[in-house]
């Protein structure tokens, strides 16, 4: 099940179909704002991973500086 759910704040398209929210039930309208709601965090976590990456790589190299240098 595919949905657009960030396109048209009035109304959800969901496998092709484009549903107005004031035409779905409470039950129905309630799931959209969880879906929105969980996509908004997925996001943020997201952005979070990118960040540990990148302070890792940073750690990795500068761990790498600190290494005693070995002849090859």
């Amino acid at each position: 099940m595919a949905e657009d759910i960030a396109q048209n704040p009035r109304s959800i398209t969901i496998d092709g179909t484009e549903y107005p929210l004031d035409q779905l039930s409470e039950n129905a309208r309630n799931q959209v704002m969880n879906l929105r709601v969980t996509d908004q965090e997925i996001a943020r976590l997201k952005q979070q991973l990118a960040i540990c990456q990148t302070a890792r790589a940073a750690y990795a190299r500068a761990l790498e500086a600190e290494l005693p240098k070995t002849e090859q």
